[in-house]
């Protein structure tokens, strides 16, 4: 099992950026598929962007490619997020989750693992 911590949220201006962390407990971190989602007020969760855990291929929203990054450090277990020239729809809570051996998968439902969350407010 896995276990997820986020970190790194926070307010920010438009035009700013920040970096999200997820912290991973277990020793098979490396063989997860390991994606960010993110939930603004009054909507549903939404894919945001997507490292796999084969070959490190990544996918990203229409809406974020271009300005965020993600990115993954195995040896401490870590997940990242850039987040750049961010916009006030960039907010939301920000949540990692995991998936065991996971493909490009961008349904929420199809996650075992997820963390708490973190906020990030974006003000214009």
């Amino acid at each position: 099992q896995v276990q997820l911590v986020e970190s790194g949220g926070g307010l920010v201006q438009a035009g700013g950026s920040l970096r999200l962390s997820c912290a991973a407990s277990g020793r098979t971190f490396s063989m997860y598929t390991t994606t960010w989602f993110r939930r603004a007020p009054g909507k549903e969760r939404e894919f945001v962007a997507s490292n796999r855990w084969s070959d490190g291929g990544q996918y990203y929203a229409d809406s974020v490619r271009g300005r965020f990054t993600i990115s993954r450090d195995n040896a401490k277990n870590t997940v990242y997020l850039q987040m750049n020239n961010l916009k006030p729809e960039d907010t939301g809570v920000y949540y990692c989750a995991a998936l065991f051996r996971g493909g490009m998968a961008t349904g929420e439902s199809e996650y075992d693992y997820w963390g708490q969350g973190t906020q990030v407010t974006v003000s214009s």
